[in-house]
């Protein structure tokens, strides 16, 4: 960094003042910042840089260092030819295509409607269950939830705030690790930088159980509710699975790749607050 005659702080090999409105990267040498239109380094890849050499500093340093990579079936920007590649799941340019895109809205032929009442055993047994079922309303589903003004801070009071959990980076398609008071943070600021995705916050042994209770059918039908044994040996090495009950927060632009749930099971899905757009 130097001084111009104005005594105003000067950075990049553009030698201009420092401008919130761009993207800028600080090398790990020199500790000089440099906006990334002026190094050709975009905001998105920033993420994946662990060490960053300016221009200068590689002459001596050498490239800059990029974090090792987790997802090998992604792509990263690093690579040569990646403007030919096709557009990665999760990406900004991915969601926007995404949601520009017609898709016909879930008729009689893809999707069973029915009432909470309807929703039986028997009425499987009958009708069978090869598509996905929308209940409107929850009445008659023996469904129990917070209510609508339920906020993030109200699960973090009953999850702990020192609660570790998963929050995937929505661009990369990748796990971190978060505490819950930092997920509120993030999901309450106004200035997001990147968009997280929480989709496994598995919530069973906290006080945030109490206020939930699943629908009959879901709790008819849970193989864990009702063939996992109460008590196992003492030598057993495994535990009662804990995947009863999930809490999803997500912010504006969250996306979830393509999958299938684990075990090839069914999921109930009740969206509080918000909306959610399934794709199948």
């Amino acid at each position: 960094m130097a001084s111009d005659d104005s005594d105003h702080p000067i950075y990049c090999v553009c030698r201009q003042a420092y401008d919130e409105t761009q993207f800028m990267i600080e090398c790990d040498v020199c500790k000089d910042w440099f906006h990334g239109s002026c190094v050709g380094v975009q905001e998105h890849q920033a993420a994946d840089i662990e060490t960053y050499h300016c221009p200068n500093c590689q002459l001596l340093h050498g490239p800059l260092g990029l974090k090792k990579r987790r997802n090998w079936h992604r792509h990263d920007y690093s690579e040569e030819g990646v403007s030919s590649k096709a557009v990665q799941t999760g990406t900004v340019v991915f969601i926007k295509e995404l949601k520009n895109r017609n898709f016909p809205l879930a008729d009689e032929q893809s999707v069973s409607r029915l009432h909470g009442s309807q929703l039986t055993i028997n009425h499987l047994l009958e009708k069978g269950f090869d598509m996905p079922i929308l209940v409107e309303k929850k009445d008659g589903l023996g469904l129990t939830v917070p209510p609508s003004n339920f906020t993030i801070q109200d699960v973090e009071n009953n999850v702990g705030s020192m609660r570790e959990i998963d929050v995937i980076d929505v661009a990369k398609q990748e796990d971190y690790k978060m505490l819950m008071r930092e997920w509120t943070e993030y999901y309450n600021s106004p200035n997001r930088q990147k968009i997280f995705n929480v989709i496994s916050l598995e919530f069973s042994n906290t006080k945030l159980s109490e206020l939930v209770q699943p629908p009959s059918i879901v709790r008819q039908l849970s193989w864990v509710s009702n063939f996992w044994p109460e008590s196992l040996p003492e030598d057993c090495t495994y535990s009662k699975p804990e995947v009863q009950k999930y809490c999803l927060m997500g912010v504006r632009d969250s996306f979830t790749d393509y999958h299938i749930d684990f075990g090839g099971t069914s999921v109930w899905y009740h969206v509080l607050r918000g909306e959610k757009v399934f794709y199948w």
